[in-house]
């Protein structure tokens, strides 16, 4: 901690008491040091500790055990799986029974590394199981009921694994017949403990006889052990003992004595007799819920306030499951009870909390608070239950001022939970989504980066609901809550970038790829892109500025203006690829990266080939080594004989790289690297064989780059037909008004015949058509994982089952322009003559592009016609 500046008006004291403070500081620190130092071991004591280096791994472990000292025998016993592995016979025989010896005065390390070692041994298999039983059994049922409890539980855990494996007459002898006797009320409470929990394990490795015979007579009688940690141990096991007996043994057995126990004056054995009931619905049938259980379940719950808080964390943790297993039992009014009773531990201690300081509440009170928290954080975790049991279309109604309160609630372990449970609240409510945008925008600004955190987790999947329910709905003012989307997550990702936990950053910017398909592209480009193109070139991260460069090309995909993606392009080349920075050079490459793997080989060879494979001259090794590793993927863009000059440019550099390179390094990655660009196939123009599926996939983008274009070809069109047609309306109306005042009423109107409109007409219906048809393509659900686009591949396009290693979602199922449409005050729609100065509207981008595959060529509709028919015709041949 820092220390407290010094008051407004007061001077420094420098004085020598000051002085002689810090001199005392001083020799604390002094005085710190000296056992470091006197920690330090003495010629003998090393002399002590060495161990002659010529003996094998078996005489070294004996001689540690014997005569060495306590944490060498401890490292000994946690080197026993290895020597098990290497020389299991001598280990057997010589090892373990020093190791036998030694536990019976070892410390608490020791024998808890022991049980870990003996527990490996088990699940490495590095002995027969009948061999395990005979030399280690033993030794784990003598130190179960160890003074500490901790060593204790270590050993019951071993034990457990153990009864897994072993033989039915091993554990009979070994395990059952011992247990008689411990499970006696004369026995320790430790060892009865340690009965209750191997009862529990045994019950399913024995028959329906012996279980009855020799089993449940133990279980009846530590159901009703003096000790109430006895009674409440063994209460937990009769979930497991009555799914190894069955329904009727459990209905005639088990449930008498839950009942019993649900009526126990301890409260720790009458809870885990409440959660035993709860995990046990499914067996009961409906008489026994509704006549035996439900009657319990109801006291309980009505005493749960007036008895310990730690009663009432549990209760809210199963409420959820209680609800849902008696929902047929239930009656109206007993429904609208349970109801309450959760929207009451839903705010629980809210009503209590007045900003007081924590230093100045007694111990007690600041308890008592973080178990009402755990209590409404648990509510939260049951939200989704709790829907069910009311019913989605009643959420309105009985549970949004609930949620409403979960989402500002003012523990953050509760609005985490909710923001967990937030995608599964959305589902249940399907069409009533739109409820709960506002507590969406919430979340996103919440101040806790835990809560956000928990909340992009899905944040995908939500708004995808949230644009398909306000998609599909007829009610257009279901929308209007959203306005503050935008800043909500821009807002988001700056609070991300601000703080130190850059992979909230990273899954952040990684959730954003979902963005094209919820909002439009002018939104994307002015709000979001900039600010892509911005984290690449000033954050310190690398794994969030790849985040940032992926989901940038994501962008640059969908974007649907041709001048807005000539300038991003631009703007790549120029500022990354040309950049004073190396940095930024290099993650240019790793954008030349993400390109080849979303966009077509086509677009890549028109903007980026030249720009990524001059970056050979880079003065920096780094780069010129990182191009290296990518000139495959390079070389894999090209199509011959198409794409002749471009391999030629490309054996060029790397003759200059071989002939010129002089760091020894980037020479030996070079030397590799034309290796195997030599065993490189190249892709021909034609379809081949070995290349189909990869082919096909590229000219599938090829195809949907190119109908981006026709889309915007076609919105243009549409956009100057509805001005044309607006003002012909205009003046009909003012013509016809004219005519009106100056002819007289019984002079006839001549109407143009059909001739005279049909071509007009026919060219109407032909772009009409046009535009229906690329709208379908965008009408199309998503239906994709976001957080892996490269997986969505249409099935339809191939008949086997392998598919490329990434691929982007085609353009048939982008998203609409506006899914969503989002006012936004700070959005405004700039003109061509608005773009930054550094670039025109229409930038002279370099262009290496084979001709009609160009995914951004100047055509109009009539020039894009023709490559999509000669894709359908390959498509069908």
């Amino acid at each position: 901690m820092h220390p407290p500046p010094p008051a407004a008006g007061v001077a420094m004291d420098f004085g020598q008491n000051s002085l002689f403070g810090y001199m005392e500081d001083l020799q604390e620190l002094t005085i710190i040091e000296r056992p470091v130092r006197r920690s330090l071991k003495t010629p003998e004591e090393i002399e002590r500790l060495t161990v002659d280096e010529d003996l094998s791994d078996i005489e070294r472990a004996v001689y540690l055990l014997s005569a060495g000292q306590d944490i060498q025998g401890t490292s000994v016993i946690a080197n026993l799986p290895v020597l098990m592995r290497q020389n299991p016979t001598e280990t057997l025989r010589r090892v373990l029974p020093k190791v036998r010896e030694v536990l019976h005065v070892a410390s608490v390390e020791m024998q808890l590394t022991a049980a870990v070692s003996f527990l490996t041994i088990l699940q490495e298999e590095s002995v027969p199981v009948h061999t395990y039983a005979h030399s280690f059994l033993q030794i784990i049922l003598l130190h179960l009921e160890h003074r500490d409890t901790g060593v204790s539980n270590a050993w019951l855990e071993t034990l457990l694994s153990v009864i897994e494996v072993l033989p039915k007459e091993t554990l009979r002898h070994e395990i059952l017949n011992p247990l008689v006797s411990k499970a006696q009320l004369s026995q320790t409470i430790q060892s009865r403990l340690v009965s209750c929990k191997i009862l529990g394990k045994l019950t399913n490795k024995f028959d329906i006889n012996t279980i009855k015979r020799e089993i449940l007579p133990l279980v009846k009688s530590l159901c009703q052990d003096v000790e109430y940690e006895v009674r409440s141990c063994m209460c937990r096991q009769l979930e497991t003992i009555a799914q190894g007996i069955g329904t009727e043994l459990t209905k005639s057995v088990v449930l008498p004595e839950l009942i019993e126990l649900s009526r126990d004056e301890g409260s720790s054995v009458r809870l885990a007799a409440f959660e035993t009931l709860v995990n046990l619905l499914d067996i009961f049938d409906t008489d026994d819920r509704s006549q035996t259980i439900l009657p319990l379940v109801k006291s309980f719950c009505e005493k749960s306030f007036k008895a310990d808080e730690s009663i009432l964390v549990s209760l809210s943790f199963y409420l959820g499951k209680l609800c849902h297993g008696l929902y047929g039992t239930f009656t109206p009014d007993q429904h609208l009870r349970f109801l309450e009773f959760y929207k009451k531990l839903c705010t629980l201690g809210l009503q209590q909390e007045n900003g007081h300081n924590e230093s100045q509440v007694p111990p007690q009170i600041l308890e008592q608070e973080k178990k009402y928290t755990s209590v409404r954080k648990n509510c939260a975790y049951n939200l989704p239950a709790m829907i069910v049991f009311v019913d989605p279309k009643n959420f309105h109604m009985e549970l949004y001022s609930t949620f409403f309160c979960l989402c500002h609630d003012p523990e953050v372990p509760v609005r985490y939970t909710i923001a967990i449970c937030f995608y599964e609240v959305s589902k249940l409510l399907n069409s009533g989504v739109y409820l709960i945008h506002k507590e969406l925008i919430t979340l996103l600004q919440d101040e806790s980066l835990e809560v956000l955190d928990a909340l992009i987790d899905h944040l995908p999947e939500i708004l995808e609901l949230m644009s398909t329910v306000g998609e599909n709905s007829v009610q257009e003012n279901k929308l209007t809550s959203l306005p503050d989307l935008i800043p909500a997550l821009t807002a988001a990702e700056q609070r991300a970038a601000a703080s130190l936990k850059w992979r909230t950053h990273e899954k952040l910017l990684q959730k954003y790829a979902c963005l094209p398909h919820v909002i439009s592209s002018d939104q994307i480009y002015y709000r979001f892109l900039q600010r892509m193109l911005t984290i690449m070139m000033t954050n310190n991260v690398l794994p969030v500025q790849k985040a940032a460069s992926r989901t940038l090309c994501i962008f640059l995909r969908y974007n649907r203006k041709q001048d807005q993606r000539h300038e991003v392009i631009q703007k790549l080349i120029e500022q990354l690829g040309q950049g004073k920075s190396y940095w930024n050079r290099l993650r240019f490459l790793d954008t030349c990266e993400f390109i080849i793997e979303i966009f077509s080989k086509s677009f890549f060879c028109k903007y980026f080939f030249l720009p990524a494979i001059e970056l050979t001259h880079d003065p920096v090794a780094n780069v010129r080594m990182k191009l290296c590793y990518l000139l495959p993927k390079v070389k894999s863009t090209l199509k011959i004989p198409a794409d002749k000059h471009l391999l030629q440019q490309l054996e060029m550099c790397v003759r200059k790289l071989l002939c010129q390179e002089k760091d020894k390094d980037v020479l030996a990655i070079v030397k590799r690297t034309v290796l195997e660009l030599d065993r490189m196939e190249m892709s021909m123009d034609a379809f081949q064989k070995k290349f189909y599926e990869k082919d096909l996939l590229d000219q599938e983008k090829e195809r949907e780059e190119l109908l981006l274009l026709e889309m915007e070809q076609l919105e243009k069109e549409k956009q100057q037909n509805d001005g044309r047609s607006s003002n012909d309306k205009i003046f009909e109306k003012k013509r016809r008004d004219t005519k009106t005042q100056s002819l007289p009423k019984a002079l006839p109107v001549s109407v143009p015949g059909p001739s005279s409109t049909n071509t007009p007409s026919t060219s109407k219906e032909i772009k009409k058509s046009k535009l229906i048809r690329s709208q379908s393509f965008n009408n199309q659900g998503f239906h994709a994982k976001y957080g892996n686009l490269e997986k969505c591949v249409k099935k339809s396009l191939f008949s086997s089952k392998s598919s490329p290693a990434a691929y982007v979602p085609p353009v048939s199922v982008l998203p609409k322009t506006s899914v969503i449409s989002l006012p936004d005050d700070s959005f405004r729609t700039r003109s061509a003559s608005s773009v930054a100065p550094s670039f025109s509207p229409n930038p002279q981008l370099p262009s290496t592009s084979r001709g009609t595959g160009s995914a951004d060529a100047k055509s109009g509709g009539s020039k894009d016609v023709q490559p999509r028919k000669a894709t359908l015709k390959s498509r069908k041949s």
